[in-house]
């Protein structure tokens, strides 16, 4: 009679309950998205590697504090354009008063400003030709958006240093057109003009074993995938343009470099695959078997209590990407229950310090379970069933989460109902069917109706547990679909029991 159903991470579903999924979504979208700002994973990204630099040279860092005025902006840019030996020296000074959000808005706003930067950017003096990225690098970062479309002159030499054979040069300039990219939707109209998806693409062919320039490719690709018209005009020359399976082979993280880079090709990935309905080609290309493979490497490091270096950062967009991937259609096969025990440990571990990653651990085990026996097999023969019921105390739709998983195994019919029963089951779902959360309520009702349509016993069980008078209980305190799977449970399977209590009452 109730089926649950693998969950995707974008709307989906019936209209009666579209809003109510729409909110959810928006206040779990809102969350996520705090998440990652925390870690600056979706803002802009302002290198700091030339501060390390110049203190290790003992050099003083100028913050650039103190606004330009127009007539120092000039200054500057007469000491750049006559420097000589010392240009190096003037555009250096230049970056650093770059940094202050007001010298930024004056320095454009002089007629000769960008032509010099460009100029230096373009010329053969490659240490001039550095600092005038850096300098374009630190404009990027302004939140202003006339300071992105001021940049905009110099985006075809930022795109034709991507070949550079300094990794320096093209990290500068990886990252400037990451910044640049989500200002507005003029500064993307410009660079996906210039060929910005076809420069991402060669540069990560060439540089793949490069991973600074890994990582930065993957930061401006998920920055230009954000866009609010990627699935017109972004996604169809991404798809296009050989960079998957790049940014595929990337997920996986190198022991000694770290996680950035994965993570910053996973988040791509994800972009990827939640826009687009029909991901059979992602999957062709691998996308679901290296996000498994990868999820239980990380699941065995987890488990062995290897909590740092960010590898949460990478788990959670490797867990939308499984998961979206197999509403898509996509299958794990084999079966391979190490996946299961890389989501449990996962759920468990960070249950209490990330609750939200734990949730979505949850997530993706629901999909991988939905229709699947053989992973709902697993989850029984690996005694993973008492943990996920210890999950159903736990609020902020922990519990609903594990409800469906353990509504997918109950799917599966007598056998599988019973492994349930004898786990504890039934008398957790006693605590949960008096919740003040709908979801939960609604969800553990139809749990208990698998359950009880199995087998005689069950139903045994659930009256020795003194579970009828709940069911009363929420048939004359609830409306809607609550009040009527009650009233179905209770016409269908207690019914000489509900026409006892009615009579004595």
């Amino acid at each position: 009679m109730w089926r649950l159903k693998p969950l995707r991470h974008k709307a989906s579903g019936s209209a009666n309950n579209l809003e109510e999924f729409k909110h959810k979504r928006r206040e779990f979208e809102k969350a996520l998205r705090q998440a990652r700002r925390d870690k600056q994973l979706i803002s802009k990204r302002l290198l700091q590697s030339v501060d390390v630099e110049e203190k290790e040279k003992g050099d003083s860092i100028e913050t650039g504090s103190t606004p330009l005025s127009p007539e120092q902006v000039r200054e500057m840019i007469r000491g750049v354009q006559s420097g000589g030996e010392e240009k190096a020296a003037h555009l250096a000074s230049l970056r650093k008063a770059l940094r202050n959000p007001e010298s930024q808005l004056t320095f454009i706003k002089s007629e000769t400003s960008m032509h010099m930067l460009i100029g230096q950017l373009s010329s053969h003096n490659a240490q001039c030709q550095l600092e005038a990225a850096r300098c374009l690098h630190e404009l990027s970062h302004s939140t202003h958006p006339s300071v992105g479309q001021a940049c905009l002159p110099a985006g075809p030499y930022l795109l034709t240093y991507l070949s550079s054979q300094s990794t320096k040069l093209t990290e500068l300039c990886l990252y400037t057109l990451g910044n640049l990219c989500p200002d507005s939707a003029v500064v993307r109209e410009k660079l996906l003009a210039q060929g910005i998806v076809s420069a991402l693409a060669n540069c990560i062919h060439n540089q793949r074993y490069n991973l600074v320039v890994v990582e930065a490719v993957g930061f401006t690709l998920s920055q230009l995938l954000q866009a609010k018209d990627t699935n017109e005009k972004i996604i169809p020359a991404v798809m296009a343009s050989g960079i998957v399976p790049h940014v595929i082979s990337a997920l996986t993280p190198d022991p000694e470099f770290g996680y950035g880079p994965a993570t910053e090709c996973t988040w791509c990935l994800h972009y990827l695959v939640s826009s687009n309905s029909d991901n059979s080609m992602l999957i062709a290309q691998g996308a679901l078997s290296q996000c498994s493979a990868v999820l239980i490497t990380l699941g065995s490091a987890v488990a062995q209590g290897n909590l740092e270096g960010g590898i949460e950062l990478l788990i959670w967009p490797l867990l939308r990407c499984l998961g979206n991937l197999l509403v898509s259609g996509g299958d794990v096969k084999p079966e391979d229950t190490r996946l299961l025990a890389a989501l449990c440990v996962f759920s468990q571990v960070y249950l209490h310090p990330h609750p939200a990653l734990s949730r979505e651990s949850l997530w993706a085990l629901n999909n991988l379970t939905a229709g699947s026996s053989g992973f709902c097999s697993g989850l029984l023969l690996l005694n993973m069933v008492p943990i996920l019921i210890r999950f159903l105390s736990f609020s902020k739709g922990i519990n609903s989460m594990a409800l469906r998983v353990l509504g997918n195994i109950a799917h599966h019919g007598t056998e599988y109902c019973v492994g349930l029963t004898q786990a504890g089951l039934l008398t957790t779902l006693c605590a949960t069917l008096k919740m003040a959360e709908p979801e939960v309520v609604t969800l553990s009702l139809e749990v208990l109706y698998m359950l009880v349509s199995s087998c005689p016993q069950v139903v045994e069980e659930f009256m020795r547990l003194n579970g009828v008078p709940l069911l009363e209980a929420i048939l004359y305190n609830s409306e809607g679909e609550q009040r009527v799977r009650a009233a179905y449970l209770l016409d269908h399977h207690f019914p000489s029991f509900s026409e006892v209590e009615s009579f004595s009452s």
